[in-house]
């Protein structure tokens, strides 16, 4: 998103944690019915483009978006809505991409609350993992053939029992409406929203051999010194992997070919 939109979605954000921050509000409900509204505006094109006509009052927009929501959603969702829609926003699709982030933003606090955070960002890594390594179930899950309610029902079979329903919700939500998304792409992103949670960044660390519960400490303060910020490590094993060691933190990789960041990382690993 550029423009008016990214503003937009920098209010919304706001709105959501302003409301999320009062324990009373159920997070997991509102996860279930933001994802309910974008799943009608994803349907609804021209509703959505009412909604976010700039040439439309903001308030007469949020009443609309009220009419339509009352008695489908709780008040809470609704307010939220409505107050999304007096915003501007630079494309349609981007007020329905804004829901479906504070949806899924929405569950990840759910999960959060339960103290399970860690393990659902854990888990949306694994399963990301597991679809790059197995090429039929990646194109059973992204076949346009296959219907979506087979699709949610494969999913459940493998992650029910085995991973937090939080991130069974997720990943099924992705997979069934994919919105234009790639597989990667959508776990990729999930995986940013529970490390935005808690204010970390994600490093996916690929290492030629399983790195020690020190080893992993050290590198997460390395990592941490040299960003400014506290990382996760979603952790990777791969025996040809250049140098030993690769770390992506977003569009960067430090691997062998950096040597003199390399060498700081070893440093403190093995300090």
């Amino acid at each position: 998103m550029n423009g008016a939109s990214r503003e937009a979605l920098a209010a919304a954000r706001e709105s959501l944690d302003a409301l999320t921050d009062n324990t009373s509000v159920d997070a997991a409900k509102l996860a279930e019915e933001l994802a309910a509204v974008t799943a009608l505006l994803d349907r609804e094109v021209s509703l959505r483009r009412v909604l976010t006509d700039p040439a439309q009052a903001g308030e007469a927009k949020a009443e609309l978006a009220a009419r339509l929501l009352s008695g489908q959603v709780g008040g809470e969702t609704a307010d939220l809505v409505s107050g999304m829609v007096r915003s501007r926003w630079s494309r349609s699709r981007d007020l329905v991409d804004a829901i479906e982030e504070l949806a899924a933003t929405a569950e990840l606090i759910a999960a959060q609350r339960r103290g399970v955070l860690d393990n659902v960002e854990d888990e949306l890594f694994r399963f990301s993992r597991i679809v790059a390594s197995n090429t039929e179930l990646r194109a059973a899950l992204t076949d346009k053939s296959v219907a979506p309610s087979r699709k949610a029902e494969l999913l459940r079979s493998l992650l029910g029992g085995k991973a937090d329903p939080a991130t069974e919700r997720l990943v099924v939500s992705l997979v069934t409406a994919p919105r234009g998304r790639s597989l990667e792409q959508g776990l990729d992103s999930l995986s940013k929203l529970a490390a935005g949670r808690r204010e970390r960044t994600v490093a996916v660390v690929t290492s030629a051999v399983p790195l020690t519960d020190r080893q992993k400490q050290r590198l997460g303060a390395a990592l941490a010194k040299l960003y400014g910020r506290d990382m996760h490590l979603n952790l990777d094993v791969d025996p040809e992997v250049l140098g030993g060691i690769s770390v992506r933190v977003g569009d960067e990789v430090i691997n062998g070919t950096i040597a003199d960041r390399l060498d700081e990382v070893a440093r403190r690993m093995a300090g």
